[in-house]
């Protein structure tokens, strides 16, 4: 029995931690799927493009030769002439002339937009440019900006589990150690000498047994005792067995007849872990100067490893790049030269946006708790004074 009941121990333990995991693997699995379908649907229809030649195009170019041409050897004299009028030319310039759809919009440059869509990062460098990707791309926003709203939620939620325990953790480490240096010997001696002597006397006043409690009773003086303790609880246990048995016999009979009904229990944990999606967040009570120094660190991180593959950046330049990334303002003013790497580096964005959504919260409640105070504050001072008459 022993040998079978291990196996049958490890797999039930499988279970539940496969339907513990399964809720956010589901989460995370259809992002995945949604990004990769929405890649290759802005593949096939913006890297498929014809690419024509506009009449604005041609007068751009004929524009462009006469500034060349009219600007003279001398350089120097008519050098603020020419940066005026060339500024002013390429400001009428549109970028799609210098694109090629092909290389711009392969699988993984559109994979990359697509996580700059459902992010609501939106650098500009890339956007959709036929009627028909800018309509799909309106309708692909509209499910996906949710979609990764709910699994940053989700996965905030596992984040905010560990900062708290950690924190907790800490300041109860902080504590012992405080509570170890300001305990001196004598102290410690008398205490342990107290809880010596409390629990010497919660043995000497132990409770009374059953035989003395049913002695006690006037009504019961009388009659001669039959039972003891040990036959009283017999009878206890045996009337509750008996009172107990009929359900479980009904229970197995149900789980062995119709096994769909023994599938309840999981899938019900499961409901229920959807439904307690961002409850750890609400509970979530830690300094807000705390998680500043975990997202500083965070980027830090990331400046100092993004200049690898990214050669036209610095640590400043890749610390700027990451802070506008993780919250979702995307300027567009730092591209990337080499985003299929930059999508290797999408578990980092998703786990930063997420630290940064937990620091936003905090200090959206730290705001709350202000005005509330605030409030209070002016309505106390603009009470009227209650005056007292004399009698």
């Amino acid at each position: 029995m022993a040998t079978t009941s291990q196996p049958l121990r490890g797999k039930t333990t499988c279970k539940k931690i496969f339907w513990a995991v399964f809720p956010h693997g589901c989460f995370i699995l259809s992002l995945v799927i949604y990004a990769f379908l929405g890649a290759l649907m802005f593949s096939h229809i913006e890297g498929a493009r014809e690419v024509t030649v506009s009449e604005e195009y041609r007068t751009f170019l004929q524009n462009l030769t006469c500034l060349a041409r009219k600007l003279s050897d001398n350089v120097t004299e008519n050098e603020k002439m020419f940066k005026n009028d060339i500024r002013q030319l390429f400001n009428t310039a549109d970028p799609v002339w210098f694109i090629n759809p092909e290389d711009r919009w392969s699988f993984f440059g559109s994979l990359f937009f697509c996580c700059t869509v459902f992010t609501t990062v939106g650098y500009g460098n890339t956007y959709p440019v036929t009627r028909i990707g800018k309509y799909l791309c309106m309708l692909y926003a509209l499910f996906g900006i949710p979609l990764m709203f709910l699994v940053l939620t989700d996965m905030g939620d596992i984040l905010a589990t560990v900062l708290s325990k950690s924190y907790n953790e800490f300041r109860e480490l902080q504590s012992k150690i405080l509570a170890s240096k300001l305990c001196s010997g004598s102290t410690c001696s008398k205490r342990n000498e107290l809880k010596s002597r409390a629990q010497s006397k919660i043995v000497i006043n132990e409770p009374l047994t059953i035989m003395e409690l049913l002695r006690s009773q006037s009504g019961l003086k009388q009659r001669p005792v039959k039972y003891r303790n040990v036959e009283l609880f017999e009878m206890l246990i045996a009337r509750e067995k008996e009172n107990t048995q009929p359900a479980r016999n009904k229970s197995m009979e149900r789980w062995s007849s119709c096994p769909e009904l023994a599938r309840e229990k999981p899938v019900s944990r499961v409901i229920e872990n959807f439904d307690k999606i961002g409850k750890e967040l609400e509970k979530l009570d830690v300094p807000i100067v705390l998680m500043v120094l975990v997202i500083f660190v965070y980027i830090s991180c990331a400046a100092a490893v993004l200049p690898n593959w990214e050669k036209n950046m610095d640590f400043q330049e890749a610390f700027y790049f990451c802070f506008i990334t993780l919250t979702t303002i995307g300027f567009g003013d730092t591209k990337l030269e080499h985003p299929k790497f930059f999508l290797f580096f999408s578990l980092y964005i998703m786990i930063g946006m997420e630290i940064v959504f937990i620091a936003f919260k905090l200090g959206q409640d730290r705001l709350i708790v202000l005005y509330k105070k605030v409030i209070s504050f002016c309505a106390e001072k603009n009470l009227p004074s209650k005056k007292i008459y004399p009698k």
